[in-house]
C-alpha cells in the first residue's frame, strides 16, 4: 500500500482569479471561466443536476463505464496505470480499476484534482478497497500542471471523462489534446468522455431544467465573485439562458441581465455596467460526432482507437492513442 501526493497549487490562486474575472468582465461579450461554478455551494448543484431527469449526460457515461470497462481496459492493452484528470471522488473510475484487478493489470492509480482534501480521501479509501495498489496523486489545476504526470511502466490510461473537454474553446482544447499527445508514449491510450449532437429540445432541457437547478447552478457563480471579490452582484437581477448553437454544434449557457445596472468589485477596484437585456456568457458544452472527433484528435496527432456509447448513443468514451 503506498500513497504519495504532490501539490502544485499556486501561490495565490486570489490573484489568478481576480485576473481572469478582470479580464472576462472586460471582454466583448462579457464572459466568466466555468471553473469558478465550483465552490461548495455549487459543486453540491452540481451535484444535484446529475441526477436530474433531463440531465443524461452523467447517467449514460457511467452505464458506459459499468457495461464495458472490461472491453476498455482489454483495447487499451490492459495498462498497469490509470491517470484521471479531475478525478474527485472516483466514484465512476472504480469500474476502471475494477476491470484492470480482473485483467491482472492494476498497479498505479494517478488522481490529478484541485481539491487536496478530495485527493487524500480518495487515495485512502482505494488503497483500502484494492489491496497493493500504489497511489500517486497530483493536486494541481491540470490544465495548467499535464507535465507533471507522472511516466508509467507498462502502459498508461489517461481518462478524462464527464465531457469537461466540451468545455474548451477549439483552440485551447487544440493545445490541450496537443499536450496529451506530446507526454503519451506509443503503448499510452487516453479515454476521452464526449456529449453527441442531439436534438435541440433535449439539449436544451439538459441545461435549464423545469425544477430550476441548472439556473441556481448558474447563477451560483456571481455568489462566488460576491464573496470572493467583494462584488455586489444581485442575483435575482439576472436570469439563466441555455441556448443550442447549432452552427458550433455546442449549448451556450448565458446570464441575462434584468435591467440596467452597474456591478462593483471592490477587490479589484472594478465597476461593470450592464445594459437592460446584456449577456454574460458563463459556459460552452460542444457536442460531437465520431466524424468531428475523429477530426480534432487528427489535428493533435491522435487516432481512435475504440468507441464506446450508450445503449441510446446520447454519450460516447473514445479510446485514442497516439498517430
Amino acid at each position: 500500500m503506498t500513497i504519495a501526493i504532490e501539490v502544485h497549487l499556486d501561490a495565490d490562486t486570489a490573484a489568478k482569479m481576480a485576473s481572469d474575472v478582470r479580464a472576462g468582465l472586460s471582454a466583448q461579450p462579457k464572459e466568466l471561466a466555468p471553473k469558478y461554478f465550483y465552490d461548495e455551494r455549487g459543486s453540491q448543484l452540481f451535484e444535484q443536476i446529475t441526477e436530474l431527469e433531463e440531465y443524461y449526460p452523467t447517467r449514460a457515461e457511467r452505464s458506459i463505464l459499468a457495461e464495458r470497462s472490461g472491453e476498455i481496459i482489454t483495447a487499451a492493452g490492459s495498462p498497469r496505470s490509470l491517470v484521471e484528470l479531475g478525478s474527485g471522488s472516483a466514484a465512476k473510475t472504480r469500474h476502471l480499476l475494477d476491470a484492470m484487478r480482473e485483467a491482472g493489470c492494476l498497479h498505479t492509480y494517478v488522481p490529478v484534482d484541485i481539491s487536496e482534501e478530495i485527493t487524500h480521501e480518495t487515495a485512502a479509501l482505494l488503497v483500502e478497497e484494492y489491496p497493493g495498489l500504489a497511489v500517486r496523486g497530483l493536486v494541481c489545476d491540470f490544465e495548467q500542471h499535464l507535465e507533471r504526470i507522472p511516466d508509467g511502466d507498462g502502459g498508461r490510461l489517461v481518462a478524462f471523462l464527464g465531457g469537461t473537454i466540451g468545455n474548451l474553446y477549439p483552440r485551447p482544447r487544440h493545445e490541450f489534446l496537443v499536450r496529451l499527445r506530446q507526454l503519451m508514449k506509443p503503448e499510452d491510450r487516453l479515454l476521452l468522455g464526449t456529449d453527441l449532437v442531439k436534438g435541440r429540445g433535449r439539449l436544451e432541457a439538459a441545461y435549464d431544467d423545469a425544477g430550476g437547478v441548472t439556473a441556481e447552478f448558474n447563477k451560483n457563480v456571481l455568489a462566488v465573485l460576491n464573496r470572493e471579490l467583494g462584488g455586489d452582484f444581485d442575483l435575482d437581477a439576472f436570469e439563466h439562458v441555455a441556448r443550442y448553437d447549432e452552427v458550433e454544434a455546442r449549448m451556450d449557457i448565458r446570464l441575462r441581465s434584468l435591467e440596467g445596472q452597474t456591478v462593483q468589485l471592490d477587490d479589484i477596484d472594478l465597476s461593470i455596467e450592464f445594459a437592460v437585456g446584456e449577456e454574460m456568457r458563463t459556459e460552452i458544452s460542444t457536442k460531437f460526432t465520431y466524424e468531428k472527433l475523429a477530426s480534432v484528435y487528427e489535428q493533435a496527432g491522435l487516432a481512435i482507437d475504440g468507441w464506446f456509447t450508450d445503449a441510446d448513443c446520447d454519450y460516447a468514451l473514445s479510446l485514442a492513442r497516439p498517430a
